[in-house]
């Protein structure tokens, strides 16, 4: 009787032992795989942590230095975020009741010029301290802060384009190439002026044109999914809901900076 307790411990002993040894050499084989390879990078950058970083960070720093630039422009910092999330007249709306201004008119002192010039410096410092983490460059010394500004002005430019191009361009076919083909101009020259030159425009090509695979199918997504959330949330929760979804997407364009740049750099 005793024998026949033993003889089967040992069976449901030897089947655990089998399991284990499955599960430890299947996660061996994902670990050495490239998406294994590829998520102990991400890891390694902590770009999870880094991409809610941007999110608040832009939204607290940033959408005020847009807001304000926007409209010395004549033009309205709703439109530039809902072209970004790809948004729906609907969902539009939604985010222009949220940017909506108290007046028509801004009183600037020197102190919240520097204010908000500073936040946008922030954010453009961010973003430039992960790509030299991505690409391992030390730092640059006082270039640093003159590639900020070039960048915080390309990507003025880079939505100002982007906007035109949504009222000039007819078909959702030539409109997407179009905007394909302009992110990847962006990112490019983004790594370039962000990195002060220290790595060579060759290099950086397929980063860039990674990043603008994923920037181009988040924009897809969330013009696919975000309209619909905003829409909702707004209904169910008023303004707070909508930041909510800006804030999700912007922690999404983390994720995609992250990734383009891995990803690109591995192609390389």
């Amino acid at each position: 009787m005793s024998d026949g307790r033993n003889a089967t411990g040992r069976r449901r002993h030897t089947q655990r032992w089998r399991v284990a040894h499955r599960w430890r050499a299947a996660s061996r084989r994902l670990e050495e795989s490239g998406a294994g390879r590829l998520w102990d990078r991400l890891s390694a950058v902590d770009f999870f942590g880094h991409s809610f970083q941007l999110a608040s960070l832009a939204f607290l720093c940033f959408f005020p230095f847009l807001i304000i630039i926007t409209a010395a422009a004549g033009r309205d910092a709703a439109e530039v975020v809902a072209g970004w999330l790809g948004l729906d007249q609907q969902a539009a709306r939604a985010v222009a009741s949220l940017f909506a201004p108290a007046t028509s008119s801004y009183s600037l002192t020197v102190t919240s010029v520097v204010l908000l010039l500073l936040g946008a410096m922030a954010v453009a410092g961010t973003l430039q301290s992960w790509y030299r983490i991505l690409f391992d460059v030390r730092e640059g010394g006082w270039r640093k802060t003159a590639a900020r500004l070039v960048w915080l002005a390309g990507l003025l430019a880079y939505a100002a384009a982007q906007a035109a191009f949504g009222r000039v361009l007819d078909g959702w076919l030539l409109l997407g190439l179009t905007g394909f083909l302009w992110a990847v101009v962006f990112w490019w020259a983004s790594m370039y002026v962000l990195l002060a030159g220290a790595v060579a425009w060759r290099a950086l090509f397929p980063p860039a044109l990674v990043t603008s695979v994923c920037w181009t199918g988040l924009g897809l997504f969330s013009a696919r999914y975000f309209s619909a959330a905003i829409v909702e949330n707004e209904q169910t929760y008023g303004p707070v809901g909508v930041v909510m979804v800006i804030l999700s997407w912007l922690v999404a364009v983390g994720v995609v900076i992250h990734l383009g740049a891995v990803v690109g750099r591995a192609m390389h």
